[in-house]
C-alpha cells in the first residue's frame, strides 16, 4: 500500500509534535531532560512489534528474531515517521534544557 505525501508529511509532523508535547510535559513534571529520549525506542518497538512485553523475557529468542524481521521489513515512510518522533522527544529536551538554563523554573 503507497502512502501519499500528504499523508506522509502530517504522519511526520504529528509525530514530531505528539512526542515534543509528551516529552516536555514528562521533562517538566520528572525534572529528567532525557526522559521521553530514553523511553521512545521502547515505545517505538511496541509500534512497530505486535508481539506481547512478557514474551521478550520468556521467548527471547523467537521475539526477538521477530522484532528483527519487523524492524528491516519496515518502508522509508515508516522510518521517517518513527525518526520524527525520536527528534521530537530529543528537541523536547533540549528546549527543556534551554529554558532551565535561562532561568525558568517549572515545577
Amino acid at each position: 500500500m503507497q502512502m501519499s505525501i500528504v499523508v506522509l508529511i502530517i504522519s511526520i509532523l504529528l509525530f514530531f509534535v505528539l512526542f515534543f508535547g509528551i516529552g516536555f510535559i514528562l521533562n517538566m513534571l520528572l525534572r529528567m531532560s532525557w526522559i521521553m529520549a530514553i523511553i521512545y525506542p521502547i515505545i517505538a518497538i511496541f509500534i512497530v512489534d505486535k508481539v506481547r512485553f512478557i514474551e521478550y523475557f520468556t521467548n527471547s529468542k523467537v521475539a526477538f528474531q521477530e522484532l528483527g524481521q519487523k524492524l528491516s521489513s519496515l518502508a522509508t515512510a515508516d522510518i521517517l515517521i518513527l525518526l520524527s518522533g525520536l527528534a521530537g522527544a530529543i528537541a523536547a529536551g533540549i528546549t527543556i534544557k534551554m529554558l532551565r538554563k535561562n532561568g525558568y523554573q517549572m515545577f
